[in-house]
């Protein structure tokens, strides 16, 4: 394009643009456009189902690893992760707690409202010295995480198929089981806390 043209194309744009700013309607229209693109993505999102009810924790009190009583009354409001373990168990026991760890690291965020609950199914051998112990072989924070030791029994046929992890919401109620051996149950609990702490 020989250079008056490209001259001439350039001072029609710069004329035409110099218009539409000047205008107030353009402005209106551009600040509409831009606020409606967050709201367009967050509209194409999709918002993860509600998690069924699939039963409710009975009441229980139990002896912590710090030697006090600890029990149901002190889960109401806050969402919370139920394990079984005992800390002689060599197989799946080692399994479930190295992912207790991970979910612990990565929803530090969302406590108070959410806690780990570790109960062992060996309370003749696991004393309250014993979980100690174990609590910080697996660097678990007392604020985020209470290991509890006495009769299990009720609590376990309640909670408890097999060696799931176990979420229950803030009212008591189980929300969800969990695979521990399944890869993608850390992503799936982080998530799942995340949706009942904000939404029930």
């Amino acid at each position: 394009m020989p250079t008056a043209a490209r001259s001439g194309f350039r001072d029609r744009i710069q004329a035409w643009v110099g218009a539409a700013v000047g205008r107030p309607l353009t402005w209106v229209v551009l600040i509409a456009l831009i606020a409606a693109w967050p709201i367009s993505w967050a509209l194409r999102t999709p918002v993860p189902p509600r998690l069924p009810v699939l039963g409710t924790v009975p009441p229980f009190e139990l002896t912590a690893a710090n030697g006090g009583r600890f029990g149901s009354k002190d889960l109401i409001g806050r969402v919370w992760l139920a394990s079984f373990i005992f800390t002689r168990c060599q197989t799946v026991c080692p399994v479930i707690t190295r992912q207790m760890a991970r979910i612990q690291a990565r929803t530090r965020n969302l406590e108070p409202a959410f806690h780990l609950v570790s109960i062992t199914v060996d309370p003749g051998f696991d004393d309250p010295s014993r979980l100690a112990a174990y609590a910080r072989e697996h660097r678990a924070s007392p604020r985020m995480w209470t290991f509890l030791t006495g009769p299990v029994d009720t609590v376990r046929d309640a909670v408890s198929r097999g060696t799931d992890l176990v979420l229950v919401d803030s009212q008591g109620r189980i929300r969800a089981r969990y695979d521990p051996e399944d890869a993608g149950s850390v992503e799936r609990v982080v998530r799942d806390a995340a949706l009942l702490v904000n939404r029930g």
